[in-house]
Parts: structure tokens; C-alpha cells; sequence
């Protein structure tokens, strides 16, 4: 059935609901879980501030891919503790969506599992969250919004 599942997430707590529901398929079909984190590279207005800077301080997409790495091993850690097996964590970065869409196409995923809405999603629970839309829409594989 499922070989590999993509985890999208971000830290909120529907990007983990999606992966409990991925360590559920994992438990049927014995696939392999992908957790990826993706950050959004800073704008070029902000790389151009970065020459100003002192020397200690780090430039924001080094931050950024610091604290997904602590996201992708958190949920790795999660996720181990909640027995699932065969679990890779991965980060990377650029527009969310197409990141994960584009890792799903590269790594042959068979399945997309991802939240309703992600760290800066409305909290009136109206709309499916950007990402998650987008994916469910341009995703070549089949997608689970949790």
C-alpha cells in the first residue's frame, strides 16, 4: 500500500496530529516515515542588512534552518516514543509547499500527510491553511490533511 509518508511539519500542533496519523498507517502498511521541516529563506531586503552586522550575530537563515532541525528531531523523537520505526527527519528550505511537494516527487512518496494549518495559520478554524491547500491542490501523490 504505502511505502513512504511525508510528515510536513512545522512545530503546531496539527503538523503532530498529522504525524500520529502517519504512525497509525505505519503500523498497516510497514512504510517508511519522512518528516520534513521546510523554513522560508529571508528576502533579499534582509540579506542586504546582514552586511551591517556584528560578527556574532547569525543571519537569519541560519537561525532558520537551526530551529527547524530542532523541530524535525523533536517530532523524530515524538514519533520514535510513540513506537513508530523507520522514521528519517529532514530539513529544508524555500516557499513551504512547493518544498514538499517537489521532496514528496524526489523521494517517491506514496502518501502527503499534513495539518489543517501550520504555526501561523487564523485560529478561527474557517479555512484550510495555505500550505496545506496548496499541497492537497498541486501534490502528483495523494494527500491526507489531518
Amino acid at each position: 500500500m504505502f511505502k513512504r509518508i511525508l510528515v510536513a511539519v512545522d512545530g503546531s500542533k496539527t503538523s503532530l496530529k498529522a504525524m500520529d496519523k502517519a504512525i497509525e498507517l505505519q503500523r498497516l502498511t510497514d512504510a517508511e516515515i519522512y518528516l520534513l521541516c521546510v523554513y522560508k529563506h529571508h528576502s533579499l531586503f534582509e540579506a542586504s542588512l546582514s552586511i551591517g552586522r556584528p560578527p556574532g550575530m547569525d543571519i537569519p537563515d541560519k537561525v532558520l534552518s537551526e530551529y527547524a532541525k530542532e523541530v524535525v528531531n523533536h517530532a523524530k523523537d515524538l514519533a520514535k516514543s510513540h513506537g513508530a520505526t523507520k522514521v528519517r527527519g529532514f530539513v529544508k528550505g524555500g516557499r513551504p509547499s512547493k518544498v514538499i511537494i517537489k521532496f514528496a516527487q524526489d523521494k517517491e512518496a506514496d502518501l502527503i500527510v499534513v495539518g489543517t494549518k501550520g504555526t501561523h495559520s487564523d485560529k478561527d478554524g474557517i479555512l484550510l491553511g495555505s500550505v496545506s491547500h496548496r499541497v492537497a491542490s498541486n501534490a502528483k501523490c495523494p494527500v491526507l490533511v489531518v
